[in-house]
């Protein structure tokens, strides 16, 4: 490492949480212009200046890039980029109502459940205001792990509102972490940012899952580690996709299955990674129009899932098994203009392969996707209420089954089920 990344005023800088004034000592440290490094990067030099002057973070890609580009290490990066130390020392922040709230399960499940009925609107202004500056880390918070596997069996249940009300938090503390430890801490925070990104996609908010997209994929770059890569660039993926940025969506998962690839696939869990990113990379070229590269894609998939288990093992980053990339067919197909091939691929699922609610819901919604596009009302509504019954979030929490949802029910409001549903995604009307 160069000697200069250790003086005194670098790890001031980092201390103080200021990524672009360390990107311009960098960028001076080599004797290079505004204009230099803007070149370098694509950029301008009005753009590579306005990166160096702000405090908060508006491009994560372009930050890193940037800090890269200049030699800055991984760690100065992770360092600057944790969240301020927060003023308040954490003994004044231990109060005896915090204690109480912390020893009693009662009254902290009260809490939760306050903040959840509060509505998606408030829970989303708490989770924007955690992304613009985390909240300070909880003292003595319960393990870090714990919690992820947590959260991630909300999600996996179609809980989102308890999921929003959790995430501020796990944000923090995994921010706490990964500013003062080590890889691993610093690959968890990746992951609780695209567990973050995955839940605002399927909340429709894409702006919002484009910064925790980017997020988790810098974070990931930081800890070194490649699934937690993988999954992050997965996410962002799957984000510029629904930004009608198809093209940009392939190359980055083209570029992450090579990376995955290239570890030699020795170990399920890199298997797992493979097969999913070839599932979403065979959905996005189907979503293009590329029947071909999106058909050859999706039997690579079944091939690099014949050797992983029906069931996958807890605590797996990738949850992959030939079942779910059977499901992954049904939506390729769907998205390919074949609702019949949709139908045909999904005939041999049934809710018991698929271990969470979501999986299971989402079986049912792809399989209604498919009917809807065959004209088949009575058999789309079917799977509809049974996505519902079994996840009520994969219904009316996601803008693409509403709106079918009220296609069902202007077009076929005498079917049995559709007025159930119409009121489940338009609670009042009936």
């Amino acid at each position: 490492m160069d000697p200069f990344w250790s003086t005194p005023k670098v790890r001031a800088l980092a201390e103080q949480r200021t990524p672009g004034a360390l990107i311009r000592l960098g960028r001076e440290h080599r004797g290079w212009t505004l204009a230099a490094l803007g070149a370098r990067l694509g950029c301008s030099a009005a753009t590579m200046s306005r990166l160096e002057r702000r405090t908060r973070i508006t491009d994560l890609t372009l930050v890193q890039r940037a800090a890269l580009e200049v030699g800055m290490p991984r760690h100065i990066l992770a360092t600057s980029l944790a969240p301020p130390l927060s003023a308040i020392p954490v003994a004044a922040m231990v109060t005896t109502h915090h204690h109480a709230v912390e020893e009693d399960p009662m009254r902290r499940r009260s809490l939760i459940t306050a903040t959840v009925a509060a509505g998606p609107i408030a829970l989303m202004a708490g989770l924007d205001e955690a992304l613009a500056e985390p909240p300070p880390a909880t003292p003595g918070a319960a393990a870090l792990d714990a919690r992820l596997v947590r959260a991630r069996g909300l999600y996996d249940s179609g809980a989102h509102h308890r999921l929003l009300a959790a995430l501020p938090g796990l944000i923090a503390d995994a921010h706490a972490a990964a500013g003062t430890r080590g890889d691993f801490d610093r690959a968890r925070l990746s992951t609780v940012y695209s567990l973050t990104s995955a839940l605002l996609v399927k909340l429709g908010r894409y702006d919002r899952a484009r910064l925790t997209a980017d997020r988790a994929r810098t974070w990931a770059e930081v800890s070194g580690s490649p699934l937690a890569a993988a999954a992050a660039a997965r996410e962002l993926a799957i984000v510029l996709r629904h930004q009608d940025q198809a093209l940009a969506a392939q190359r980055l998962l083209t570029t992450a299955a090579a990376d995955v690839e290239a570890t030699g696939l020795r170990t399920d869990a890199h298997a797992s990674a493979y097969a999913q990113l070839l599932c979403t990379l065979a959905y996005t070229a189907a979503r293009g129009g590329q029947r071909a590269g999106a058909l050859a894609m999706t039997e690579e998939a079944h091939n690099a899932a014949r050797r992983l288990p029906s069931t996958a093992p807890p605590g797996r980053l990738f949850v992959v098994t030939p079942a779910s990339v059977d499901l992954y067919a049904v939506g390729i197909h769907w998205a390919l203009g074949d609702a019949g091939a949709a139908l045909e691929a999904g005939r041999h699922l049934r809710p018991e392969q698929f271990p969470t609610a979501e999986r299971r819901a989402r079986m049912s919604t792809d399989l209604a996707r498919a009917w809807w596009a065959w004209q088949r009302p009575e058999q789309a509504a079917r799977e509809l209420l049974s996505a519902y019954r079994t996840s009520p979030a994969e219904v009316h929490d996601r803008p693409a089954i509403r709106d079918i949802v009220h296609d069902l029910a202007e077009r076929h409001p005498h079917v049995t089920g559709v007025r159930e549903l119409r009121t489940v995604v338009s609670p009042g009307r009936a």
